[in-house]
C-alpha cells in the first residue's frame, strides 16, 4: 500500500471513529461533550465540534462533521436549512421529537435481529427496549445486514399493512427507516430460509 492510499485509510478509520462517537452523543449522550439537545433532537453545530474537540478528537473541525454527515451510509445526521445545527435522524433514547412524518407503509415490512433475541420476541414481540421506537426496514437485505451486527441473524416480516389497518401509526425518517411503538407477536413471521429470502 502507498503512503496515500494508507493516508486515506487512516483518516476514513478516524472518520468511523468519530461518527460513531457523534451517534452516541446526539442519540443518547449529549452530556458526553457538555452539549444540550432541543426538544427535536436538534444540536448546535459549533458546540458540537468544541465538544467533541475538547473531549476526544483535538484535530476535529467542521469540515471533518461535513464529511461524516455527506458519507454516512445510513444517512444518520442532518443539518438544519442554514447548518447552524445538526440531529440524528432516528435511533434516539433520550426523549426528543424529530418530527417524523406518519407514513403509510407498504403491506410488509422487515426486522433484523439476533438469534439471542428470537424467543423473546416470539413471545412479546417487538419493543423498543432503550429507544424510543422499534426499527423496521423496507427490504430483507437491510433487515439482514442489521441481524449480522447481532450474531446468527433472524428476519421477521411483520404484517404492517394490517398493523396500520389496525390503528397503529407508522413512521418514516428522512433516510428511510420505518419506525413504530411496537409490534406484537400477532403480527410478525419469521422468514426461516434466511438465504432464499434475500
Amino acid at each position: 500500500m502507498d503512503h496515500q492510499a494508507s493516508k486515506i485509510k487512516k483518516q476514513k478509520s478516524s472518520l468511523d471513529s468519530i461518527s460513531k462517537f457523534i451517534s452516541l452523543i446526539l442519540r443518547h449522550k449529549p452530556e458526553a461533550v457538555g452539549i444540550t439537545l432541543d426538544e427535536h433532537g436538534w444540536a448546535d453545530v459549533e458546540a458540537l465540534t468544541i465538544g467533541i474537540r475538547k473531549s476526544r478528537f483535538s484535530g476535529f473541525d467542521r469540515e471533518m462533521l461535513e464529511e461524516i454527515v455527506r458519507s454516512d451510509s445510513k444517512q444518520r445526521y442532518s443539518f438544519n436549512e442554514d447548518g447552524t445545527l445538526i440531529r440524528a435522524n432516528q435511533g434516539h433514547s433520550v426523549p426528543v421529537d424529530v418530527e417524523l412524518p406518519v407514513a403509510v407503509p407498504p403491506e410488509y415490512l422487515y426486522h433484523g435481529t439476533g438469534q439471542k433475541y428470537e424467543a423473546s420476541i416470539d413471545k412479546a414481540g417487538l419493543i423498543p427496549k432503550s429507544r424510543l421506537y422499534v426499527h423496521l426496514s423496507g427490504d430483507t437485505e437491510t433487515a439482514r445486514k442489521v441481524g449480522c451486527r447481532h450474531g446468527r441473524p433472524v428476519l421477521y416480516q411483520v404484517q404492517s399493512g394490517r398493523m396500520q389497518k389496525d390503528g397503529c401509526v407508522f413512521y418514516r425518517s428522512v433516510n428511510g427507516v420505518w419506525l413504530t411503538k411496537r409490534v406484537p407477536a400477532e403480527y410478525l413471521e419469521k422468514l426461516t430460509d434466511v438465504g432464499r429470502n434475500m
